[in-house]
């Protein structure tokens, strides 16, 4: 399975709580739900439309998959929420317990263990395994060289702080620019998979 890592990221790198003002607080974070005003249903729920069709599962993090698995229940008919709620999902967690995993079709895979079943999943046969957002989660796959593909939305603000995507760790990681779109609301949508042997 290929590892695609999709992230809504803002001018300044940071991807922390795109989505609400409560998704993600830490650090004093004043700024959720940064992303809606630029969102383009053509371009940018292209790309998530394109993304999710080649998906086999998805991979979250814990809180990610906590702020998804409260939403797309409810939105049921639509179907893009229907294949969110049908797909098979994963979720690393240290603190979730097997009956708290309401959403339909997840499976815990417990932290300590995250990296170990993760290159598991790689190694099967399969289409792509999709992390939205989990920012935590994505950056230790990237930085133990297990995401075969970036989709970034990067887009037009500077948010000041906040959480960010990449590895702090001194590697170099080159990457290649696969593809990109620009949508009418100022957005680029860029596909990065990286080149081998880059540290």
């Amino acid at each position: 399975m290929r590892i695609v890592i999709t992230e809504f990221m803002s001018l300044d790198g940071v991807v922390q709580a795109p989505g609400g003002p409560e998704e993600d607080t830490d650090g004093g974070f004043a700024h959720g739900g940064w992303s809606h005003p630029f969102f383009d249903p053509e371009v940018m729920g292209g790309a998530f439309d394109d993304a999710l069709s080649g998906a086999e599962a998805l991979l979250f993090g814990r809180r990610t998959w906590t702020s998804m698995a409260r939403a797309w229940p409810e939105r049921a008919g639509d179907p893009f929420a229907d294949r969110m709620n049908a797909i098979p999902k994963y979720v690393v967690s240290r603190t979730l317990g097997d009956d708290e995993l309401t959403w339909n079709n997840t499976t815990r895979i417990p932290g300590d263990e995250a990296v170990a079943r993760v290159r598991e999943l790689r190694a099967a046969e399969g289409g792509d395994l999709l992390v939205m957002g989990s920012p935590t989660l994505a950056r230790t796959l990237l930085s133990e060289d297990l995401a075969d593909e970036l989709r970034l939305m990067i887009e037009p603000v500077l948010l000041g702080g906040g959480k960010r995507l990449f590895p702090d760790d001194g590697g170099l990681r080159t990457l290649t620019l696969v593809s990109t779109a620009v949508s009418a609301t100022g957005v680029h949508v860029c596909t990065y998979r990286p080149v081998a042997e880059s540290r």
